[in-house]
């Protein structure tokens, strides 16, 4: 591997130490990927609890990401128009610069860039956690359209960063924690999102030339598992299991869990560590 400071361009001093570290220690990498509103940092227990289990943990952020949540407030402008093409080919970036092919966790968004690190063979096995949408994935549920409404109201967001109220935060992650977890939760996690993801996710259906595609007969593609939390309203079962039955045509191993009683925060609220777990579980059989 290249030294930090010969990093390939639009990987960070932070990303390039991760990828040192994780080639040093000779470990398998778990990669954990982010989605909209949310920080790399995101992960840091789900890190430590892969970390204790034997893996090197690697959080990428997407490019321009902050490191911190008051820097992400302070300059929210540094969001605006990220595409989902851009990032997805700034974590194939960390994942060559890796001496071993990793496992790759997504959440939300971040589980629709894990099948499109997936779909092109680089993973050794793939956790995608209430995976946004991609091309050839139908439903669309009311609650979902709901969810991405404050982006989608304006076309002008396409450019912009957007962030969410605490209403909207509520509705589309916090729904199945108490009040006092959801205000929490916002405060601790939530920042700025570009909108342009929201719209290419919308149109991906009626757009021949996407970014939002998987390759999903990739023939290493790897073991996938998708989880779906019960009570989703951003990413609604509906969704997940139409990815999970265009995935299962792939010759590798396709399996599909929904969490009960859980909505988009699973993640980051007080029950993150049974998702950890499952994760973790399936992870471990082909690792």
């Amino acid at each position: 591997m290249s030294s930090i400071a010969e990093r390939p361009s639009g990987i960070t001093e932070h990303e390039a130490e991760q990828i040192e570290r994780s080639n040093v220690s000779g470990r398998i990498p778990v990669v954990f990927i982010h989605g909209l509103w949310l920080l790399p940092s995101s992960w840091d227990r789900w890190a430590a609890v892969f970390e204790e289990a034997g893996f090197t943990a690697v959080k990428p952020g997407w490019p321009d990401d902050p490191e911190t949540v008051a820097d992400a407030k302070a300059h929210p402008e540094v969001f605006a128009g990220k595409k989902v093409g851009q990032v997805a080919d700034h974590i194939d970036a960390v994942i060559r610069g890796l001496s071993k092919k990793p496992t790759v966790i997504g959440h939300s968004f971040g589980g629709l860039l894990t099948q499109i690190i997936a779909g092109r063979g680089l993973s050794l096995a793939s956790v995608a956690i209430d995976p946004a949408p991609f091309r050839g994935v139908l439903p669309l549920p009311i609650s979902a359209l709901r969810s991405a409404s404050p982006v989608l109201q304006n076309p002008a967001n396409w450019n912009r960063a957007i962030p969410l109220t605490y209403e909207q935060f509520r509705f589309a992650f916090a729904n199945a924690v108490s009040e006092d977890e959801a205000k929490e939760l916002y405060t601790t996690y939530a920042v700025p999102a570009p909108g342009a993801p929201i719209f290419q996710a919308a149109a991906a259906n009626v757009n021949p030339w996407t970014e939002v595609k998987v390759n999903t007969i990739h023939p290493e593609r790897g073991p996938l598992l998708i989880i779906s939390g019960e009570k989703d309203h951003t990413v609604p079962r509906a969704i997940a299991e139409a990815s999970y039955k265009r995935q299962k045509r792939n010759p590798g191993v396709t399996e599909f869990t929904e969490i009960a009683g859980r909505g988009h925060a699973l993640t980051i609220d007080s029950g993150w560590r049974e998702v950890a777990d499952t994760a973790l579980t399936f992870i471990k059989r082909f690792v």
